[in-house]
């Protein structure tokens, strides 16, 4: 198409059971949706729908995967050979009780011969989102380029994925904005750090230390060796451009913070953790946006307003897992301006470091009035629109010293 720049993104309305009919009629193999040529010619059990009793034996109502649910069946519980799909279905039975019983454990009575239809419901809703659940951890896991996994967790309600995000490793600039630009060479260093780092070229010091843990005080930019230096992968400036180190977990939050970030493992002081990424957008635009959030009681908006105010990353359709993470006002994380191949001041790479040993299990946050987010304002409010001024949020983080909101 004539004038076309990019990738559209149209979401399809058609159902996974429509497409899965579709392809068995035409008799095509689609993995994304597991129509496979092995689940073309056999059965295999997707999912257990619904149980009963008859004549002293027990069944189980079996989604076939590949096939549409017109086709379930119901199926003696001797001929079926799945023990985890059993032992989810009755979890996801035993949760469903337990809830109707604030929270105590409650069993069926031997007599009952078959399931309540909210019960059913319910199973075949938890069954879908774990594999819809399943599916979006393994495309996750497709789109990173980092080596440490990405998983994904929700022992809370039904939600399932957000249905418009778009993950992404680095920043998606729009039309007409160069995050690439202004690096032509490199340092020489054959062993970083030298008399002419990138660094010290820059008028700063090298912001990590042997062990590659940030030295620096927080509102020190953090410049990095680029493309173009002569040095390794293995230089010990080179640290935020390899990407997050540590396996991480986005979760379903219990307090109504909808998703959270949490760590699956260790996370040392002045450790680097991840990089917030998004669009690249004017302020202009970012203001626009910005009243469109603001009625929906959300924004992903932080303010590149490190040398200037021009530019603003939103990382609500595209990002990367830090689009996840939670403000808090005692926060895990603080945020560093980054330059590495673009030296343009007001195009910083935004990081997250660690301000303290962090649990494996403990849950990632950053303050969200930090200088540079303007997801949330800072106490006087100066120089905000009125509908930025006038919307009040209530904060949620727990911390001993919350502030009470969010702006």
């Amino acid at each position: 198409m004539e004038g076309w720049r990019g990738a559209w993104y149209v979401p399809c309305l058609a159902s996974h059971e429509t497409l899965q009919e579709l392809c068995r009629k035409e008799n095509l193999t689609c993995k994304s949706i597991g129509i496979t040529n092995r689940s073309l010619k056999s059965y295999e059990v997707e999912y257990l729908c619904d149980y009963k009793v008859e004549e002293g034996k027990a069944y189980y109502l079996v989604k076939w995967k590949g096939w549409p649910e017109s086709s379930n069946t119901w199926e003696p519980r001797k001929h079926l050979n799945c023990p985890l799909l059993i032992q989810n279905f009755l979890r996801d039975k035993n949760e469903y009780l337990s809830r109707g019983r604030g929270g105590k454990a409650m069993k069926l009575r031997n007599h009952v011969k078959t399931l309540k239809p909210a019960i059913a419901d319910y199973v075949v809703k938890k069954a879908k989102q774990r594999i819809a659940l399943q599916r979006w951890t393994e495309e996750l896991n497709r789109k990173k380029n980092h080596k440490a996994m990405i998983l994904v967790e929700n022992t809370v309600d039904l939600e399932g994925p957000p249905l418009d995000f778009y993950y992404i490793n680095e920043y998606k600039p729009a039309p007409g904005i160069n995050v690439l630009n202004g690096i032509t060479t490199g340092c020489e260093c054959a062993d970083c750090p030298a008399e002419k780092c990138c660094p010290k070229e820059a008028g700063f010091i090298l912001a990590y230390n042997k062990r590659k843990k940030l030295k620096i005080q927080p509102g020190l930019p953090i410049y990095e060796c680029n493309s173009y230096c002569r040095c390794g992968p293995d230089c010990l400036n080179r640290i935020v451009q390899k990407g997050t180190p540590y396996s991480l977990c986005i979760f379903r939050t219990n307090n109504g913070r909808g998703w959270g970030v949490k760590t699956l493992q260790k996370i040392k002081t002045n450790s680097f953790v991840m990089e917030y990424v998004g669009e690249v957008i004017t302020s202009e635009e970012a203001e626009r946006r910005g009243q469109f959030y603001d009625n929906q009681g959300n924004t992903y908006l932080f303010d590149l307003d490190y040398d200037s105010d021009e530019f603003t990353v939103d990382a609500a359709r595209y990002g990367n897992v830090s689009h996840f993470v939670n403000h808090s006002c005692d926060p895990n994380l603080q945020v560093f301006n980054v330059f590495i191949d673009n030296l343009d001041l007001r195009l910083p790479r935004i990081a997250l470091f660690s301000t303290r040993t962090i649990k494996a299990g403990e849950e990632l946050t950053f303050d969200y009035q930090m200088k540079g987010s303007i997801d949330l304002t800072s106490d006087s409010a100066e120089g905000l629109s009125p509908s930025k001024k006038s919307i009040r949020t209530v904060c949620k983080c727990g911390a001993m010293c919350c502030r009470g909101y969010l702006n």
